[in-house]
């Protein structure tokens, strides 16, 4: 697919300009975004540069991780501390996610969120007390395998590399997930799926990819 280079500055200006674009016509509406890619594309990095420029625009921002909603070791670890297959199914407590921030900063929803669950470092709950999010909040939910998970957000923005890419800045402790990344690439296939993708081989240069152009005779492409 064609790409457009970027400045990491125009791309979070391109972003924020998505984010607008897919608001809620419903007074007070909420904007759902995901930012998905592997831990080296950092996209909660990405997701903290759109929070000023949003909240400048106009958007009360509310930030959430979805690595603050793992489940307990026992869950996550059942077969072990290097199973891929794990990282990919049963880490995540998609569920909560979708019951307890998804659902409340949806349309009708009472805009009542949990911030965090799981402290994953400690394997506790945190307790964290549900918040109240403003009329028009935009949520920023960053993390690694969200796609294929949920449908009801407004916009998914998905951090592309090679593998190659992948495997070069995954440090060894860490090389056992890389088949957990080869199975979502094959199994949900992030860049076609997602709203907006953008390749981050080279992070200093991001590059927006464009739609494929259709046939000027109408046809389908191949």
């Amino acid at each position: 697919m064609p790409v457009e280079p970027l400045s990491p500055d125009a791309l979070v200006a391109r972003l924020v300009a998505a984010v607008l674009d897919v608001a809620p016509a419903e007074p007070g509406g909420c904007t759902r975004v995901l930012l998905d890619g592997a831990p080296p594309t950092r996209p909660g990095d990405l997701a903290d540069a759109l929070v000023d420029p949003l909240r400048a625009s106009g958007r009360p921002v509310v930030r959430v991780r979805a690595g603050d909603f793992l489940r307990p070791a026992s869950v996550r670890l059942e077969h072990g501390r290097h199973d891929a297959d794990a990282l990919l199914d049963d880490w995540l407590d998609e569920g909560t996610v979708r019951r307890e921030v998804l659902a409340p900063l949806g349309p009708g929803g009472s805009r009542r969120y949990l911030p965090t669950l799981w402290d994953a470092a400690r394997d506790r709950a945190t307790r964290a007390a549900s918040a109240e999010a403003a009329a028009g909040t935009v949520l920023l939910l960053d993390g690694s395998l969200l796609l294929g998970r949920w449908a009801d957000v407004e916009l998914t923005v998905h951090l592309a590399v090679r593998h190659a890419t992948l495997a070069r800045t995954t440090g060894p402790d860490d090389a056992w997930t890389l088949p957990a990344y080869e199975r979502y690439e094959a199994e949900v296939r992030p860049q076609d799926v997602a709203d907006v993708v953008v390749r981050v081989d080279d992070p200093r240069h991001p590059a927006w990819v464009l739609p494929a152009a259709a046939p000027a005779d109408g046809s389908m492409a191949p």
